[in-house]
């Protein structure tokens, strides 16, 4: 008890549990005092110690020393700091180190001014406190190396993070790795690292970044505060001087550890300003924590070149032709003109790309602005490689397209913007950049120059030397053993050569004897020869290098892998090619994950990173495809510097004592090395896949991290002589490639979206400073072949195919029933092309004087022992030679023999299939092809391979792919056991290693990035394995994957396009693979397969079933029909009949046609065919299939009255009702309006149990109460007509439009429909938190991660895409007097119903939103007539009947004119102007051009006015009569001389324009 008494003693102190709130705060307090009074009287650490001030201006600040001299940057700019306490006296200067000049790894100098101004602005912005943000050209190293430079002018450590689409909750904060024996460690993020040890932190790319992902930083920009994995919290380091303990233990036990923020931590965030360019907006609150600093692009472009004047050049190389100097300065100092005057240009471009108004922003240049680094290399270029004369326009042309490639895809208003600046600064000219060389040019490298010898200086570099080809004597010849090419030089032969030796960086490997001998597995052409120089130039100036395809859509072969492979042979480089794809991450890129013994994770470095650390010529093949991932390695690119894993840095350069400090993450000891250097000789050359569109990826960014090679294609003396050597006989080869000549340009010319030259020099006479181009070529610019991409391009190796084919090959040679036209029609897939282009393509065939021939009779193949034979095919009276291909060697594959090899007891041979088989087998087993065989559902392409497979005798591997297939996938088979990952090959590693073949089924259902791996494999013989590992042809190291000589690939698709509607995975194959049409078996081969199918079954319905599914075929193709009825459909029908002898033909029918019991016109149609081949059916459609219930069970209903009252409608309620004449909507009824009863008006259903009365009793109706019926069910359609506006004759007029174009309206409209599905479908979401576990992350998640798992969602468009946005189409009718005049042709009529199938299309649309479209007339009285307004479609049947009356009336009442070219201008401007993502304009004309003098140039020029806007034209009557049309508008411009044709030959039109 306690005492009262003031002299008692204190109180016993109570336990902590009973203490209440006041105790508790007392003692809070009262640590807190104790902790801060004994921290004052802790010594203090030592104050970091300053080595000097910095002076920036009118602001300095104090240099401290480093901790970590790993973490700083590697050079250092000149600059002076004077000395403070410690080392030196007063006014002591550093010491000057040397800027790399070429940019490589360097810093920038402090004499720009801009750089200055920038630095003091950032030393303001760290002095307060702030972070930074600089808005910069995405790509562009100069804001990176600005923050870089300030770094090291404060000697500041730092820390780097590369932002791309990959970068989650991970990269920014903590990752997990598991150590030996188990043990979870957390590994610092470079953010973390940063703010726990006052380091920079420098984030790149924030554009990119995706949305959610940046504000997981803004607690840290705000209030320097982050709570982290590991169970650590980040506090303000004033909050933290505050705390009482610097440990906190939670509710549950769990110690929660105080780390206060340093006070020095800052961040300085690059990004691209959006818009312009392409990336994610800023997100409010993150923006709004930063201090922006807009980065001039005109003074980082002059910052960035070492030119800083006329008089600063790089040191000129020295010529071995002569030791006098003087003539070599005088010739570099000639350079610099040349360097102003395009120096000039581009800064004006630069300029004149920024809008300071809004008339501004609407009327800005056409030609988009440099990159910044144009003028580095611009001047590097002309510095070491100075023009001997004045520079050809050729030469020009492509040294603009090596410093801003993306003119290669510009319109052609911005090349001839170009020209002009040119000619305005007294160049000789710009030429055409296509490239196409003038006949007096000679094919050289950069500036003129070519590639003269190689020698070796040591290990790690080579001596070059280029020649000026102008300084050459005439008829030099550049040769080595057995080749030799001739340059057309012009001096005479006194005159020295001029000549520049450098030495480069190369690969210890032996060097390939350059100029090149005998016994190449190449052709050394002028071409081949100009287009390595020009690598080799780019090289020798320091940059990495990325091949830029041509623009047109097919060309002849560019020799792209050939020149890669052969730049790294003279070279003596050891080549690294990564093939990649859509997947590969960010972080992929850089470092792979794996697994040791025990489960212990650990990182190695990429293929990427191993060719840097190596010294190895890495080439990437397919960069288009990362998109903006692909941005995450400028800083590797520029800068030859890149963060690893565990605080592991790849640097340029660093001192022997640097690399031998090691990092220390938790847990791990001594660390590793925290430093790498990348080797000096380590080089990076792009090339693209060239499955997407220039526009879309060849960006500002790209051509700021790569020196742009443009591509060239071989000429025709080229292309000839390595078709020649296949052994086609010349007269093949000259028929061969003037077909192709053709088919290129007609492909190319489809997509030309530009004025072309020839029509532009017409206009008002040749302009001074217009682009010079070759007669008959085009610039090819606009979207860069986007519509083209689906189609198959005709390029040298597909030629080549063809002239193996037709030439001799091993035991093989082509008989006389080659046919030409059927390998072309083949190999070009004409089966699948639609009706319009398929006409256009035969005529191309035609014209290239190739015949058709009627396709031969194949008999059966037999085998011969070892041999499998296929007899001589034959045609009428000619037979063919037999073909023998040998089977497979059962000891190549014991075990695969006994396993894998198929077995069919029930295939059944025919002519078609036959042939087909032989035309595989040959391309597998005889010239060594890879195989993709394309068709309808169910015409038997598994087993028409399982077939051949057996009779070769031959393994097979099986694998089907769908929506969901992975990379991964298609490489392993990943299991979990006891912690560790294990992997087992898949079946396609399997037939790799074991040479077998792989069927890949539904190869158009899978991700096309999944599908792009086949490329690879198939053209190169290579794949890089997620694990490491790589697939070759030959063993480079240990870890590699052989490839079989026996492997082959078999790809089975669908037919592309509608209504199949799979990826377009053909563009992504490439000419990769040997492609076959699978299509029905003619009549009679199917006929005798049936027979043998169904031996017991008529012949006679045999004959009659293969005549009807013959004609549903051509319906299907024709577009009366909307489904490719195939021989599966036949073959399961005549298995019923046999099987089921008893059923009517009805009830069979049905199986097939019971899919289309509510389209009432498919249902006609097929009724006729069927009745047409004499099988008479009484039937089909919904009545069939109740009339067949029926008499299975014959369900009558007996009404209890039949005494009839006159007609009602009934009354209405929710409820079945069955018989008796009150309620509307029942069944078996009287009078009322319903179903199966009798004495009604009309028919009237509410859902429910329909029971239908007797046929006696309907018959017993008096004929007045019908008569009764009748009256009312006309009165109601009356009013109803009279609520649309409309007449019963108006009613039936429409129906009769409408019905003759009803088959393609639901074609049409079944496209659209299943195109707008198609955008919206949902793709594999990965990196998420929640949904299904992703095999791929499987690592993560062993580490603890939480963003390993996928879920279904609508995929993101890549960085610089368009968002999905509706489709802009505009009709143009004509309506002039003609059409009314000669409409005894039907012309006037089949334009009404045309109008009405689009009317009718559109208006059935579930998704409106998805199509814009407008129909418009033109006539004498003016070109711009509306008829349907885009933002008043005719959703009433009666609006669209008016329209069509208007159209009708018009040419009536018109005056005589034609306004056909003013309609197509005014068309294409209007539909220009719409946010849309595409845009069509059709015209519809029968003018006379002839008449109204309306020349080709100008309706050429009318159609091609915007680039963007695709356009077609349609010629009738007099118009079809044109017979250039198709010629200046090939594959845009149709002549229909049969006015019944416009609906198809329209339809046609659209759906290749949309169906993309």
């Amino acid at each position: 008890m306690t005492r009262s008494s003031s002299n008692s003693p204190p109180a016993q102190i109570p336990r902590p549990e009973q203490r209440d709130d006041t105790t508790k705060n007392a003692l809070t307090s009262s640590r807190r005092r104790l902790h801060q009074i004994l921290n004052t009287l802790a010594p203090n650490p030592p104050p970091p110690r300053v080595i000097g001030t910095l002076k920036l201006g009118d602001v300095s600040c104090d240099i401290f020393a480093v901790n970590d001299e790993t973490r700083t940057p590697r050079l250092r700019p000149s600059i002076e700091t004077t000395a403070g306490d410690g080392e030196g006296k007063e006014g002591e200067t550093g010491a000057v180190v040397d800027i790399n000049e070429r940019g490589l790894g360097g810093l920038l100098g402090l004499e720009n001014p801009w750089t200055l101004d920038n630095l003091r602005w950032m030393l303001q912005k760290y002095l307060l406190g702030q972070d930074i943000f600089l808005v910069s050209q995405p790509g562009s190293p100069y804001a990176r190396r600005l923050a870089l430079t300030f770094a090291r002018l404060i000697n500041a450590e730092y820390e780097y993070i590369a932002l791309h689409r990959d970068v989650g909750e991970t990269e920014l904060k903590q990752g997990r790795e598991i150590r030996t024996g188990g043990n979870l460690v957390y590994v610092d993020s470079p953010a973390v690292s940063a703010v726990k040890h006052g380091r920079l932190l420098i984030l790149e790319g924030i554009e990119k970044a995706e949305r959610g992902i940046m504000p997981v930083l803004n607690n840290l920009l705000e209030n320097r505060e982050m709570n982290l994995d590991d169970g650590s919290h980040i506090v303000h380091p004033h909050r933290y001087a505050q705390l009482d303990s610097v440990t906190q233990k939670t509710d549950n036990g769990q110690i929660t550890t105080f780390i206060p923020a340093h006070k020095n931590f800052r961040i300085i965030a690059i990004a691209a300003p959006v818009p312009p360019y392409p990336g994610y907006p800023l997100d409010p609150p993150f923006r709004s924590r930063f201090q922006a600093r807009f980065i001039d692009p005109v003074a980082s472009s002059i910052a960035l070149c070492t030119a800083l004047s006329n008089a600063i050049l790089i040191p000129t190389p020295r010529s071995p032709q002569s030791t006098d100097s003087s003539p070599q300065r005088e010739e570099s100092q000639s350079a610099v003109p040349l360097y102003d005057k395009l120096r000039d240009i581009i800064l004006s471009t630069q300029y004149a790309s920024e809008s300071e108004s809004s008339l501004q922003a609407v009327s800005k240049s056409a030609l988009s602005p440099f990159p910044q680094t144009a003028l580095s290399k611009l001047h590097a270029l002309l510095s070491m490689f100075p023009p001997a004369t004045s520079v050809a326009p050729t030469q020009l042309s492509r040294l603009f397209l090596a410093i801003h490639p993306g003119l290669v895809y510009a319109p052609f208003q911005a090349w001839a913007l170009l020209s002009r600046q040119c000619a305005e600064a007294g160049l000789e000219g710009l030429g055409s950049p296509t490239l196409d060389e003038d006949e007096h040019e000679q094919e050289t490298g950069f500036l003129g120059y070519i590639l003269q010898n190689i020698t070796r200086v040591d290990n790690n570099s080579v001596e070059v030397t280029f020649v000026a080809v102008d300084t050459l004597p005439k008829d030099t010849v550049l040769a080595g053993d057995g080749v030799k090419l001739g340059l057309a030089g012009t001096t005479s032969g006194s005159a020295t050569p001029k000549a520049v030796t450098c030495v480069v960086t190369a690969g210890p490997r032996d060097l390939m004897p350059y100029p090149f001998r005998g016994g190449l597995p190449f052709y050394a052409t002028h071409r081949f020869v100009a287009s390595l120089t020009s690598i080799v130039q780019a090289h020798a100036l320091g940059w990495d290098i990325s091949l830029i395809p041509p623009p047109m859509p097919s060309t002849s072969s560019t020799s792209t892998t050939t020149l890669v492979t052969v730049f790294a042979d003279i070279l003596g480089y050891e080549l690294e090619t990564l093939h990649l794809y859509k997947e590969l991450g960010g972080r992929e890129l850089v470092m792979r994950r794996k697994i040791g013994e025990g489960g212990a994770t650990s990182w190695e470095p990429s293929p990427l990173i191993e060719g840097a650390l190596t010294g190895k010529l890495v080439h990437l093949a397919g960069l288009d495809v990362l998109g903006a991932t692909g941005g995450s390695l400028a800083r590797l690119v520029h800068d030859r510097e890149m963060e690893l894993w565990e605080k592991k840095r790849i640097v340029a350069s660093a001192s022997t004592d640097e690399l031998t400090l090691r990092t220390t993450p938790t847990g791990v000891g001594e660390g590793s090395k925290a430093l790498s250097v990348t080797h000096p000789s380590f080089r990076i050359i792009t090339t693209a896949s060239k499955s997407l569109p220039l526009k879309d990826w060849l960006t500002a960014e790209h051509a700021n991290m790569f020196f742009s090679v443009p591509s060239q294609p071989m000429d025709f003396e080229e292309e000839s002589t390595i078709l020649l050597a296949t052994g086609c006989p010349p007269s093949i080869v000259e028929v061969l490639l003037n077909f192709a000549d053709r088919y290129r340009r007609t492909l190319s010319a489809s997509i030309d979206s530009d004025i072309s030259l020839a029509s532009l020099n017409r206009e008002k006479g040749k302009e001074a400073g217009q682009p010079k181009q070759p007669a008959g070529r085009r610039w090819r610019g606009g979207s860069g072949g986007s519509v083209a991409l689906r189609h198959r391009k005709l390029g040298t190796r597909t030629l080549v195919r063809i002239a193996r084919r037709m030439g001799q090959e091993g035991e093989w040679q082509a008989d006389d029933t080659e046919d030409l036209s059927m390998i072309i029609a083949r190999m070009l897939l004409l089966e699948f092309l639609p009706p319009t282009e398929r006409r256009a393509v035969e005529d191309l065939v035609e014209g290239a004087g190739i015949s058709s021939k009627a396709p031969p009779y194949y008999p059966d193949p037999v085998i011969h022992g070892d041999l499998l034979v296929f007899p001589g095919a034959s045609r009428g009276s000619e037979e063919a030679e037999p073909t023998t291909i040998p089977r497979f060697d059962v000891s190549d594959d014991p075990e695969g023999v006994a396993s894998h090899v198929p077995h069919m007891d029930h295939f059944y041979d025919n002519s078609l299939q036959t042939g087909l088989m032989r035309e595989v087998a040959i391309d597998l087993e005889i010239l060594g092809e890879h195989v993709v065989l394309l068709g309808n559902q169910g015409v038997g392409k598994n087993k028409i391979v399982d077939r051949l497979c057996q009779l070769l005798g031959r393994p097979r591997e099986y694998i089907q792919l769908h929506r969901d297939t992975t990379v991964n996938q298609l490489m392993f088979t990943t299991t979990l056991s006891q912690g560790v990952i294990n992997y087992a090959d898949s079946p396609l590693l399997r037939a790799i290693i074991y040479g077998r073949v792989i069927i890949i089924d539904e190869a158009d259902k899978a991700p096309e990035h999944v599908v792009a791996i086949f490329r690879s494999l198939a053209g190169q013989g290579e794949l890089t394995l997620s694990d490491g590992r790589k697939v070759r042809r030959t063993k480079e190291q240990d870890t590699d994957i052989i490839v079989h000589p026996n492997f082959r690939l078999i790809l089975l698709a669908n037919r592309p396009g509608y209504p199949f509607l799979g990826n377009h995975f053909l563009q992504v194959l490439g000419e990769n693979f040997s492609a076959h049409s699978v299509t029905n078996p003619d009549l009679e081969s199917e006929r005798k397969l049936l027979a043998q199918l169904a031996p017991e079954l008529d012949e006679d319905i045999i004959l009659r079933l293969v005549g009807a599914f013959h004609d549903l075929r051509s319906g299907y193709e024709s577009g009366m029909l909307n489904y490719p009825y195939s021989l599966r459909e036949l073959i399961n029908l005549v298995r019923h009949m046999q099987a089921f002898p008893k059923d009517s033909l009805d009830m069979t029918l049905r199986n097939i046609f019971d899919f289309d019991v509510y389209k009432t016109e498919t249902i006609d149609k097929l009724a006729e065919i069927l009745e047409h081949h004499g099988l008479h059916v009484r039937h089909l459609g919904a009545k069939a299939a109740r009339e067949d219930i029926k008499k299975i069970e014959d369900v009558t209903f007996e009404l209890k009255s039949i005494k009839l009252d006159k007609p009602k409608e009934g009354k209405h309620d929710d409820k079945d009702h069955h018989g008796g004449n009150t309620w509307a909507g029942g069944t078996g009824g009287r009078d009322t309006a319903g179903l199966g009863g009798i004495g009604g008006y009309k028919r009237l259903w509410k859902g429910g149990e329909i029971k239908q009365v007797s046929d006696a009793v309907k018959d017993s109706v008096p004929d007045h109460v019908k008569e009764k019926a009748r009256e009312m069910a006309r009165q109601e359609l009356q009013r109803r007509l009279e609520e649309l506006d409309m007449s019963v004759s108006d009613a039936k007029g429409y129906d009769e439009i409408l019905k003759n174009t009803h088959a393609h309206m639901l074609a049409l409209h079944d496209l659209l429909e299943h195109l707008a599905a198609k955008e919206e479908e949902r793709v594999w979401i990965k990196r998420q938190t929640d949904g299904e576990l992703d095999d791929s992350r499987l690592t993560e998640g062993l580490t603890g991660e939480s963003t390993v798992y996928k879920r279904r969602g609508m995929e993101k468009p890549e960085l610089g895409r368009p968002q999905m946005k509706p489709k802009r189409i505009r009709f143009i009718f004509d309506l002039s007097a003609s059409m009314y005049r000669f409409q005894y042709d039907g012309r006037l009529k089949r334009s009404l119903e045309t109008a009405a199938m689009l009317m009718e299309t559109f208006n059935r649309l579930s998704r409106k939103e998805k199509y814009v479209w407008d129909m418009y007339g033109h006539s004498g009285d003016g070109p711009n007539i509306a008829l349907v307004e885009a933002d008043k479609p005719p959703t009433e049947l009666r609006d669209r009947w008016k329209i069509l009356e208007k159209m009708n009336m018009i040419p009536q009442y018109t005056f005589s004119g034609d306004h056909t070219v003013d309609a197509i201008i005014k068309g294409v401007t209007e539909v220009g102007k719409y946010d849309a993502d595409d845009w069509f304009v059709i015209i519809i004309t029968d003018a006379n051009f002839s008449r109204y003098q309306i020349t080709p140039e100008e309706v050429t020029g009318a159609m091609n006015r915007d680039p963007k806007v695709q356009t077609a034209l349609i010629c009738i009557g007099e118009g079809a009569e044109a017979v250039w049309i198709p010629k200046s508008l090939p594959r845009r411009g149709f002549r229909v001389k049969n006015t019944a044709d416009i609906p198809v030959v329209l339809r046609s039109i659209l759906t290749t324009m949309v169906d993309r």
